[in-house]
């Protein structure tokens, strides 16, 4: 029973795989990160609909903007940086590099290093073919990659400085805070300057950070900043930035490593936060439950801590008290998807009259806002084995988690008992055309 309340869990806090790479859905995390990253969007004219947070389960110190209005933030960074305006330094140099349209610039250039490798080796075998001795042509031969990859690598250096200054000048239009750069440098310092200080700067595609460092610090002296945020509104994100920490933390550290970080002297909001997910997660439940209680006094109108809650009470298998505990974070919260879905579970699990239609109900309005995985497989659920309905949410489960054959078969399934021209039979039908 417990490992598998533990991998639905697990299932709420892990969305689809991309690329390699497993994308946290988190509503707290990414709603923080959102509020964070917003006012570098306005000043860089993207249009807050339209800019969207992924949380990616990776230990890199990293973050990258994918068109310009889809930032993908590592939780490695998260975990690791030291203050929220570093958080918005590393994507304001991300968004620099598309500001300067690096990378049609890169492409570009490609091409160009391209036909010039060409060139060279066409010389090379040119050499060859007229002084019939193989060796004559051989080192040009042999260099012409070399050219174009030290060519390249210059090329991304200075981009990778344009970035630095073009994140700088954004940080400063959207009124925050441009020493986040210096942080950020002196943190990668403390990380990579040994290893660093053994590196020719000619053969990596960044410039040495302690380069990076100084050329900000002279940056921001020579052009200060002419607003920055208000002490109430540093404290605040501040604040909400251990939680988040400490919520990733608790959520993908092993216990015994979050009890060394968060010991249990530290009373600290985010402190709890952390040792209360990791009892949770190691079935410590009332730990957990004790926990979750102080916080919730601390700060009754925080709706995750009453997620937080219905987490616990579910692993009871409390079901009254989980639903009772959601239902009051959608009341705090608003409607977040991730809080709808595990209601939804519950009341599909706990099966009293109308339970299942809500659960449907509920798995509907967060498909309409961002179709996730584990919504069409509570779907499933609400509509129960006997109703055909359930094979065509399941299809589309094994859709977007790329299990073609697994999809095709459900729809094929789903087919088979749904009624024809019904919008399940439909959609069932197109993801057998799918495959």
């Amino acid at each position: 029973m417990w490992r598998r309340i533990f991998i639905i869990l697990a299932m709420f806090f892990w969305g689809a795989v991309s690329h390699g790479a497993a994308i946290i859905n988190d509503t707290e995390i990414e709603q923080y990160l959102t509020e964070l990253v917003a006012p570098l969007g306005d000043a860089a004219g993207i249009a807050q609909n339209r800019l969207k947070i992924y949380i990616v389960h990776d230990d890199d110190f990293n973050a990258f903007v994918r068109g310009g209005e889809d930032v993908f933030i590592y939780t490695g960074l998260l975990t690791q940086i030291k203050s929220p305006a570093a958080i918005q330094a590393v994507v304001a140099h991300e968004m620099g590099h598309t500001i300067g349209g690096h990378m049609a610039q890169m492409s570009a250039r490609m091409d160009v290093e391209m036909r010039r490798a060409m060139v060279i080796q066409a010389l090379g075998v040119g050499l060859m073919v007229a002084g019939g001795n193989p060796s004559l042509g051989a080192g040009v031969l042999a260099g012409s990659s070399g050219v174009a990859t030290q060519s390249m690598m210059a090329f991304s250096r200075d981009e990778e400085r344009m970035a630095d200054n073009l994140g700088v000048d954004l940080m400063m239009r959207a009124g925050q805070d441009p020493n986040g750069f210096i942080t950020v440098f002196e943190q990668m310092a403390d990380i990579t300057g040994a290893a660093e200080s053994r590196v020719n700067p000619n053969r990596i595609n960044h410039p040495m950070t302690a380069e990076r460092l100084k050329n900000v610090r002279e940056y921001i002296a020579k052009n200060p900043p002419k607003s920055l945020p208000d002490e109430k509104t540093v404290a605040r994100r501040a604040a909400q930035y251990e939680r988040v920490r400490a919520k990733l933390i608790g959520y993908l550290e092993p216990l015994g490593r979050v009890q060394d970080r968060y010991p249990a002297s530290d009373k600290s909001d985010a402190a709890i936060y952390a040792r209360a997910i990791a009892n949770m997660r190691g079935g410590n439940l009332e730990s957990a439950r004790v926990g979750v209680g102080t916080l919730i006094g601390r700060a009754p109108k925080n709706p995750y801590y009453y997620e937080l809650l219905g987490d616990i009470e579910y692993q009871f298998g409390h079901y009254d008290d989980s639903v009772l505990a959601y239902e009051r974070a959608l009341e705090l919260g608003g409607d977040a998807p991730q809080i709808q879905t595990a209601l939804g579970l519950v009341l599909a699990e706990r099966n009293k009259p109308g339970d299942r239609d809500r659960a449907v109900a509920l798995c509907r309005s967060v498909i309409l806002r961002a179709p996730t995985p584990l919504a069409y497989w509570v779907m499933a659920r609400g509509f129960g084995p006997d109703d055909g309905r359930s094979d065509w949410a399941m299809a589309e489960f094994y859709h977007i988690n790329g299990n073609a054959d697994m999809a095709a078969r459900h729809a094929r399934r789903a087919q088979k008992r749904l009624e024809r021209g019904t919008p399940e039979y439909i959609k069932a039908g197109e993801l057998v055309k799918k495959k």
